[in-house]
């Protein structure tokens, strides 16, 4: 199940992952600041593929400038996609996972949860928020065979530098951010990689 707000890329990406998936692909349109859609979209998964096994909180904008000039509505926007998303995602499946035995909650987080810059008070706030609630949650829920981990991407090329003309060659890509859920989901069940930190292997000097 994967999700998104645009409905048309969603569509694109449910038919590309289908033509090159081995089970069953779906999609919903949810805006994760709606906890009622977040409530229907894990309902809607579990009647879909019997259970959750994994969440992989991706959801995530941006709004940079002085705080000073910030206004309610970008701060909301920020700190409730980031930070409230991931909070209604995670406690709307903890029950879902609990009755399955296990499973694994992966939280995309950012560098910038713990290294801060100017003109990103929101989206650091929001990030340094996401890993603290990772962390904690890790320690609630590892006894029910409930796995936390967060993991910490800088630099990558996205959609966040959407207009730049600077070389993003040097970048993380969201492949490369994927590559390491995909390597958490291989760990052995005694292993726990509860906080990852992932940087370009080259960046400018």
């Amino acid at each position: 199940m994967i999700t998104g707000l645009d409905q048309a890329r969603l569509q694109s990406a449910v038919a590309d992952l289908t033509a090159g998936a081995e089970g069953r692909v779906a999609g919903r349109a949810v805006d994760v600041r709606d906890r009622a859609s977040v409530d229907g979209l894990v309902a809607e998964t579990v009647r879909l593929f019997g259970s959750v096994n994994v969440l992989v909180n991706n959801a995530g904008v941006g709004a940079f400038g002085d705080l000073a000039a910030m206004t309610d509505e970008d701060w909301s926007r920020v700190i409730d996609t980031n930070l409230t998303g991931a909070f209604y995602c995670t406690r709307a499946v903890i029950p879902a996972m609990k009755k399955a035995g296990g499973g694994w909650i992966i939280n995309i987080a950012s560098l910038a949860g713990r290294n801060y810059f100017p003109q990103g008070a929101a989206y650091c706030a929001s990030k340094a928020g996401l890993v603290a609630m990772s962390e904690s949650v890790m320690q609630e829920v590892r006894h029910d065979g409930i796995r936390v981990s967060v993991i910490m991407p800088g630099s990558v090329a996205t959609d966040f530098g959407r207009g730049s003309t600077g070389d993003d060659s040097w970048k993380l890509t969201g492949d490369d951010v994927a590559e390491v859920v995909m390597d958490l989901l291989r760990h052995p069940a005694r292993s726990l990689p509860s906080k990852i930190e992932m940087r370009p292997s080259r960046p400018p000097k």
